[in-house]
């Protein structure tokens, strides 16, 4: 069995580098790119390719390619059998399945940035074609980067990428509006990223070596009429929580929309 990336970019490489860190798999990648094909190999030791070979039933295809160009990537490929696993954001296993001679053994893949490092949560949706094993398969390889969820219906993966596709974003986005607050007070750069950083993650540990609410945890740094209650108030009267509520809301939009404009 060989693992064929179609498709050399970021995401690509984050999901390469958890399964050589993993170890047992055979890799190849494919891309148009000679650069991206020689760190890839410089890095992780694997095959590399300027185009598909034949395809067997016993073979994978990950399709790592731009959504917009995935119909004209595919256009002479032929999976052979192959279990087909997609990282491209928002289009449908009846397009991915008119594209690649109707085969319905497909798994879509809905990963995140953090995979980079072997922290990424990935969703999941197996097409009609997918078996148990194929399903089983399409796990180790995502969980050699990180955890997975399986979603019950392909829908399911635009509301997983208002969560964690896109949610990476937001949590960068707050780390950049904590470290310059602590500017504002007076802390030098190095210190505000270093301050921030470390209360992120130290809550995140004790968050889940807790295994207590969030709303739980937080009662419990704040006591009423105190410094942390006089902060959490200002956030209530902005309506931080109304907004990050109203931006996936927003995201998990976009992603459908988006969706709709590549299925035509």
């Amino acid at each position: 069995m060989t693992i064929y990336f179609l498709g050399a970019g970021n995401m690509a490489a984050a999901i390469i580098a958890g399964m050589s860190r993993a170890g047992g798999f055979d890799i190849c990648a494919i891309d148009h790119s000679a650069a991206k094909l020689a760190e890839l190999s410089r890095q992780y030791g694997i095959a590399t390719a300027a185009g598909l070979p034949p395809l067997g039933e016993q073979d994978v295809l990950v399709l790592a390619v731009k959504p917009q160009d995935m119909q004209a990537a595919l256009q002479n490929v032929q999976p052979g059998g192959a279990l087909v696993l997609s990282v491209a954001a928002g289009l449908p296993c009846a397009a991915l399945s008119g594209w690649l001679g109707g085969t319905r053994r497909i798994v879509r893949v809905m990963p995140n940035t953090p995979a980079q490092v072997g922290q990424g949560v990935a969703g999941l949706f197996a097409d009609s074609g997918a078996s148990d094993a194929d399903r089983a398969l399409a796990e180790r390889i995502m969980q050699a980067s990180g955890q997975t969820l399986w979603l019950p219906d392909e829908d399911g993966l635009h509301r997983i990428t208002g969560i964690s596709g896109s949610g990476p974003a937001y949590v960068f986005y707050l780390l950049n509006a904590l470290q310059s607050a602590a500017q504002q007070q007076g802390f030098d750069a190095e210190q505000a990223r270093l301050l921030s950083l470390a209360t992120f993650k130290g809550a995140v540990l004790l968050a889940e070596q807790s295994g207590e609410a969030f709303s739980l945890l937080q009662q419990k740094v704040t006591s009423k009429g105190g410094t942390t209650y006089e902060a959490l108030q200002t956030f209530e009267a902005h309506g931080v929580a109304e907004a990050i509520g109203a931006g996936v809301k927003a995201c998990v939009a976009r992603s459908q929309k988006l969706a709709d404009e590549l299925a035509k």
